[in-house]
């Protein structure tokens, strides 16, 4: 049974303090400590926890053994960065040549939730390869807080070589049609945007889900069209969102933006009670919708 809690549920005090514990800002101990005040009669503290932490068999939505769909895991290289970045190769099971996309987990690795997400363009009619950005310490652990720990460890620098070469690699696939794009969420979402900064017009279509916005002075290399999608309740994304959206007027490149109402940082990830139904069905709707026009 699925008995996922509603954002709504929780205040919004608490989605802002667990906000800065997902991207590093304080440790679990210092985060239990502040969320203590928000446990209610008949709520420990160890069950609080549990109910904010994912359930990925929540994210299942295509089964790896789908027959509309093909799927094996493979090594990329990747000379200007970790060597070699393994992920998740799905693809239509009917033969021919496709539009492929990468796609770029979170701040955790590559973990059941974005497994399915590269699955589901599979089944709309995209090649799409998810890598994972661990894959130099060891791989994603089975473990959302032992990812985000094993994270840190890795250059950063070196990661986001790992993920153009993920999508050099891709475009490049003999059933590759040659059109790319790239979508990612939270830490994916930012290198969706630093990909569109870096590749060019190799890069035709960027959909980053509540990323950090490129550099200012950067914005001007960017030649993909881009989709941005963003959570109203998201105060550190949200807080760029101006600046970048001058910059994007001011060198004519082609975006669309979406403002989610109602909904916090993650509301995507259907693994956890920050999921908004409504917001991350018509996001991912318009993100297909994107695809379909600026690749196929």
């Amino acid at each position: 049974m699925n008995n996922r809690k509603n954002a709504q549920e929780f205040p919004q005090e608490l989605w802002s303090l667990f906000d800065r514990y997902v991207h590093g800002e304080m440790d679990r101990r210092t985060f239990l400590s502040h969320a203590q005040k928000f446990v209610v009669a008949g709520l420990t503290i160890s069950a609080l926890w549990e109910s904010l932490r994912p359930n990925y068999a929540w994210a299942i939505q295509v089964p790896k053994d789908d027959k509309r769909i093909k799927t094996e895991d493979v090594t990329v290289s990747s000379p200007q960065g970790n060597g070699k970045i393994r992920g998740h190769l799905a693809m239509p099971a009917k033969a021919g040549k496709y539009p492929v996309v990468l796609v770029v987990h979170e701040n955790r690795g590559l973990n059941p939730y974005i497994e399915d997400v590269a699955r589901r363009l599979a089944v709309d009619g995209f090649i799409a390869f998810a890598p994972d950005g661990l894959t130099s310490v060891g791989g994603y652990p089975g473990d959302d807080e032992k990812g985000g720990e094993l994270f840190k460890k890795v250059d950063r620098e070196k990661m986001t070589e790992d993920f153009i070469a993920s999508a050099r690699w891709l475009k490049a696939r003999p059933d590759s049609t040659g059109k790319l794009g790239v979508v990612g969420f939270c830490f994916g979402g930012a290198i969706s945007n630093t990909m569109a900064v870096r590749m060019g017009t190799d890069l035709l279509a960027a959909v980053p889900f509540y990323g950090s916005q490129p550099a200012t002075e950067d914005v001007p290399k960017i030649k993909a069209a881009l989709l941005i999608h963003d959570a109203s309740l998201d105060e550190r994304i949200m807080k760029g969102w101006p600046a970048y959206e001058t910059a994007l007027k001011a060198n004519k490149i082609n975006y669309t933006h979406y403002t989610y109402e109602g909904s916090n940082h993650g509301f995507h990830n259907d693994t956890t009670p920050r999921y908004d139904e409504k917001a991350a069905k018509l996001a991912w709707t318009r993100t297909v919708d994107f695809f379909n026009k600026y690749l196929k």
